[in-house]
């Protein structure tokens, strides 16, 4: 039976040490970029909103830690994202390669100005 993730440390435990690690640095990652972002869990993996809207997710999986900014968010850095496998707003960051710290710090930037943009009049 599984047990159903009620929060991101419960998720982030969920996993080796070494996913762990990973997984503590892109939330921390997250949270320095967007420190007004509210933090949850939903469709069962760690979920950040900003102005009541979603900013970001992730997920870590088997072979790569799948990241998740909206089509808009990726769009912006296609550029960027064209290397890694990809689906419409999201995109898979192998395990066996460095994660691109610096680009979703950028993505989660990007993202937060997007939704505090919706906000304005």
């Amino acid at each position: 039976m599984k047990t159903e993730i009620k929060s991101v440390d419960q998720y982030i435990k969920t996993f080796p040490s070494d996913i762990q690690t990973l997984l503590e640095k892109l939330r921390t990652i997250i949270m320095e970029t967007a420190p007004e972002a509210d933090e949850g869990i939903a469709y069962g993996m760690p979920a950040y909103k900003t102005n009541g809207k979603p900013l970001v997710y992730f997920a870590a999986h088997k072979n790569h830690i799948g990241f998740y900014a909206t089509p808009s968010g990726h769009s912006e850095f296609a550029d960027e994202l064209a290397t890694y496998k990809q689906g419409k707003g999201s995109v898979q960051f192998p395990l066996d390669q460095p994660i691109p710290f610096d680009l979703i710090k950028r993505m989660v930037k990007f993202r937060e100005m997007e939704n505090m943009a919706k906000n304005e009049p």
